[in-house]
């Protein structure tokens, strides 16, 4: 165990120093592009993140999960399956994309340039991936902390330096923004390929085992297609969230523009502030995911059993300790990007939503190692439906309005936590509060 230990100190490190340059960074956005410009970025980014899942395809999470179950001497044989299917599958999605980018109606709003920095993100990503999920495999996790540290540091680099020795008008502002994220993805692209080469050359100078095309290619796919599936609906409802908070907004009687500003006030303040202990749930999913997947391989109960004992009890202590902090400082911190009370009042009232989402990310870790992709996705489904529902239903109200809406948020939330926790418990013979632990004698 302490590998992964050792794996999660170094990811969590880094991003605490990560996210907190992204606070920094939605500072200078907040500063430069203004209330409405932020709500433009913030309606943007769901889109860019959903063609970066799709041009991942998940690879991170299947090749790690492998790479940890199968011996060394086949990782070798294991990265030149991956990586040829990589290259025919960017191929494919790039043209694809080619003829389908352009008449997205989403990018009409901005800079023509922003749908060709978005293309480029497609082999970018996607070679980036599998960089990725060898290292993940292998829990060599002090590289991903490298990686992911350095796109914050580029992101907010680029920002400074261009904002502080640059004047831009309000629509260059907002290409500026776009393009200094796509450019800090290249970056870390070029120092993860480069890392790979120098240790998929020691592997060439191992002994290997050579594994059957097709069997590598069955199990890099029966995990990678059901866990796109899962992102590709997160990441598709999470494109089309502005656009139903907005229209719910309106549609209760605000203006657009109010409704785009409180939007931005919501996701650009709010949503960034809660979302940053979130560094600590992701360190623990990167690290959990090859880690359950070769304990469960071993079928090794006990060692799950204690294993989610220690993630929950973390979470609860963390979690806790962060929303307490959020709810009573919650006008000192919003100060630092508007002077107004709205985000302070959004920030207060979404502590469930930040809470249950902590324990979220490390149980889908969980449930995608116990080979239980599908029904995670199924929870998704049933708690995005519930959510969206709400959301439309008293966001549309004058009455409830902004405080509709985050009650569907809060609710959503803490629906997926409860039915993912369940589900764990039922799969590795947990009670529901962590007593009497039974160990399963068979599958």
């Amino acid at each position: 165990m302490a590998i992964y230990y050792r794996g999660m100190f170094f990811l969590a490190a880094s991003a605490f120093l990560g996210e907190g340059i992204e606070i920094l960074v939605n500072m200078i956005l907040a500063r430069e592009l203004g209330s409405h410009g932020l709500g433009l970025y913030m309606s943007i980014l769901p889109t860019i993140f959903l063609i970066v899942l799709l041009s991942s395809f998940e690879l991170q999470v299947s090749i790690s999960k492998f790479i940890a179950e199968r011996e060394e001497r086949y990782h070798r044989n294991i990265l030149y399956h991956a990586i040829s299917i990589t290259i025919i599958f960017t191929c494919g999605l790039f043209l694809l994309a080619t003829l389908i980018i352009p008449f997205i109606p989403v990018f009409n709003t901005y800079h023509p340039y922003v749908r060709w920095f978005v293309m480029i993100l497609i082999p970018v990503i996607s070679f980036t991936s599998v960089a990725r999920g060898y290292f993940m495999g292998k829990q060599q996790m002090g590289k991903i902390a490298v990686s992911n540290f350095l796109r914050k540091v580029i992101q907010l680099g680029g920002l400074f330096v261009l904002f502080r020795f640059f004047a831009f008008d309000a629509e260059e502002a907002l290409l500026i923004a776009i393009g200094t994220l796509i450019g800090s993805e290249i970056v870390v692209f070029l120092y993860l390929i480069y890392m790979f080469i120098i240790q998929f050359q020691q592997l060439k100078r191992q002994p290997f085992s050579n594994m059957n095309r097709k069997v590598v290619r069955k199990n890099l796919m029966a995990v990678s297609i059901p866990t796109t599936g899962l992102r590709l609906f997160s990441a598709f409802t999470g494109a089309i969230q502005p656009f139903i908070i907005k229209a719910a907004l309106v549609h209760s009687g605000m203006t657009g523009v109010l409704a785009t500003e409180q939007f931005g006030m919501l996701m650009g303040v709010a949503i960034s502030i809660g979302f940053f202990p979130a560094f600590i749930a992701h360190s623990l999913m990167i690290v959990l995911i090859p880690a359950v997947s070769k304990t469960y391989s071993q079928k090794d109960y006990p060692t799950l059993q204690k294993m989610l004992q220690q993630v929950m009890r973390l979470t609860l202590v963390y979690g806790i300790a962060a929303v307490t902090l959020f709810y009573f400082f919650a006008p000192e911190l919003t100060s630092l990007f508007f002077k107004t009370g709205t985000s302070a009042v959004f920030l207060q009232l979404l502590w469930p939503f930040f809470l249950f989402h902590f324990f979220i990310m490390p149980m889908q870790a969980f449930l995608i190692g116990l080979d239980l992709i599908k029904e995670a996705f199924i929870h998704i489904i049933w708690s995005t439906i519930i959510s969206f529902s709400l959301i439309l239903w008293l966001g549309s109200s004058p009455d409830w309005r902004m405080n509709g809406i985050i009650i569907g948020m809060n609710t959503g939330s803490v629906l997926l936590a409860l039915m993912h926790y369940l589900t764990i418990c039922k799969k590795i013979g947990v009670s529901l509060f962590m007593k009497g632990m039974i160990q399963k004698a068979t599958e």
